[in-house]
């Protein structure tokens, strides 16, 4: 059996934000889950509910492998690079949406999760840490930029086309957001490949 970090629990009072992500948090393979990238997983509250209904059981914060549980904001619809300022001085960028994995369906416990969680697209958002601080539950979440590309987390999961690809491209050769993740780069690659066909 691997080393999972997919078990997250509400935490009482300020907690630290650091560049990797909340202070007490672990991630177990940076590779795949984590990073500067991926240091901290948002997912709305709204989404959480309705998961909870369906599945007829509570679903408190930190169920779905999120560090951030996040309400008044919908966290898949957050546009691809844009910022969060949360509490007094915390500040992050929305980079990209969570891959449901084996490792989040063995943690629900739900047969065909994986493939549940990806047809409804309520996947959430990674985020990098422009601005280290501190947060707590309470705090508000203002949006201080938004990309004018406006391609949104779920777009970009549900269905990734050349011409949301070529939109980002230009937004990052632009200045507008920053591509680092190699998800993105996979992405453009396996694209440009059924181009050629």
């Amino acid at each position: 059996m691997g080393v999972t970090a997919i078990d997250k629990r509400p935490v009482e009072g300020p907690v630290k934000v650091h560049r990797l992500g909340l202070q007490g948090d672990i991630q177990a393979n940076r590779v795949h889950h984590g990073g500067p990238d991926q240091a901290v997983y948002a997912y709305s509250q709204a989404d959480a509910d309705y998961w909870a209904a369906q599945l007829q059981q509570d679903l408190p914060p930190g169920s779905f492998g999120e560090n951030l549980r996040v309400a008044g904001i919908d966290a898949t619809a957050a546009v691809i690079g844009e910022r969060w300022k949360i509490g007094l001085d915390v500040e992050l960028e929305v980079t990209s949406p969570r891959t449901p994995c084996a490792t989040f369906q063995r943690r629900l416990g739900e047969r065909q999760w994986v493939k549940r969680f990806t047809e409804e697209g309520r996947v959430g958002a990674y985020l990098r840490v422009i601005k280290t601080g501190s947060i707590q539950a309470g705090d508000h979440i203002h949006r201080t930029y938004v990309p004018t590309h406006g391609i949104t987390v779920g777009q970009w999961f549900r269905e990734p086309t050349v011409e949301l690809m070529e939109a980002l491209k230009d937004a990052d050769a632009d200045g507008e957001i920053r591509l680092q993740q190699p998800e993105f780069n996979n992405k453009f690659e396996a694209l440009q490949r059924q181009l050629r066909g």
